[in-house]
């Protein structure tokens, strides 16, 4: 059994290759039990997370443990690794590291989406938080549409121009700019890209005109939410997993719970739009909303896709 390291992960993929793993994986037979997340205990918010998968080739599942609470820089608040396994014989083949392929196969489903659902032409993205994922997300619209400018919002300005400062390195074709009027932005955008985290909504259906395609993937409580109601009841709505997405996202259960939206209002999960079962984006002028929690099936292809480009 190989192990595989952070740089073995970012030294193994590329956007190109992986988004096209992921089309390919979500279209084929696979199965993805609901994941579990236990709680460790009632003082903080301590937790260890299990999401199992397999498919024809190989079985997976990544464990991780988040303690929010760490102290640092003596420790991280998540570790995570992806084991997996032969299809045929059950044989053990890889540990892999879990956080970096998380980045990775995360910006990768949303740029899969955007593939399906924004307009070809779409080249104006604006991206609302800093963190670790935000550049990822940055570099993964950019390699499925002809993006060339980014607006990037965010509460700590001197967190968003160390990510500019670090895209525009990478991507010196495209022109960076901060983003200092949320509103005025979302309405010019014709990507907007949700990776925040909030509980509380940043992106107001008001802003959003038509044609724009949403994708949010900052939010993971059926109590938080990255948009308010208004933009969901105007959007045609997809996810990346039915079962995942209405067990944790409340940018799509406080509608339901409102009374301002159905799920049977929900056009599809990703893996319909890669087998062609339903169709995606039909004209220019629809808003369009991806909304992605994360699933254990992507945690499987990026992973195997690591064992298979370093062997």
């Amino acid at each position: 059994m190989k192990i595989y390291s952070a740089n073995d992960v970012h030294q193994a993929l590329n956007f190109d290759q992986l988004i096209n793993a992921l089309d390919s994986g979500f279209a084929q037979d696979y199965s993805m039990p609901q994941r579990q997340v236990y709680s460790l205990t009632a003082q903080n918010h301590d937790a260890f997370a299990v999401l199992p998968a397999w498919n024809n080739e190989v079985i997976g599942v990544k464990a991780f443990t988040y303690f929010p609470e760490n102290p640092t820089p003596e420790y991280q608040s998540l570790y995570s690794k992806i084991m997996l396994f032969d299809r045929q014989h059950g044989t053990p083949l890889a540990l892999v590291d879990g956080s970096s392929v998380t980045y990775w196969r995360t910006a990768a489903v949303s740029a899969l989406a955007s593939r399906y659902l924004s307009r070809s032409d779409a080249r104006r993205l604006l991206i609302c938080g800093s963190g670790n994922l935000s550049p990822y997300m940055v570099e993964a619209h950019a390699s499925v549409r002809p993006i060339d400018e980014v607006i990037w919002w965010g509460r700590d300005r001197t967190k968003v121009q160390a990510k500019i400062e670090h895209c525009a390195s990478k991507m010196p074709h495209i022109q960076f700019h901060h983003c200092d009027n949320l509103t005025e932005q979302s309405a010019h955008a014709d990507i907007i890209c949700g990776a925040t985290g909030s509980l509380t909504p940043v992106i107001l259906g008001d802003w959003v005109t038509s044609g724009t395609h949403i994708d949010l993937i900052g939010n993971h409580s059926p109590t938080g939410r990255e948009c308010d109601s208004d933009l969901i009841v105007k959007s045609e709505v997809y996810l990346d997993s039915w079962l995942n997405v209405l067990n944790e996202a409340g940018e799509i259960l406080i509608p339901i719970s409102e009374g301002a939206f159905t799920k049977e209002q929900i056009k599809g999960e990703l893996s319909e739009l890669c087998k062609g079962a339903i169709t995606g984006r039909q004209n220019t002028q629809a808003i369009t909303l991806f909304k992605s929690v994360g699933t254990a099936l992507s945690d499987l292809i990026g992973a195997h896709l690591v064992t298979k480009n370093l062997k």
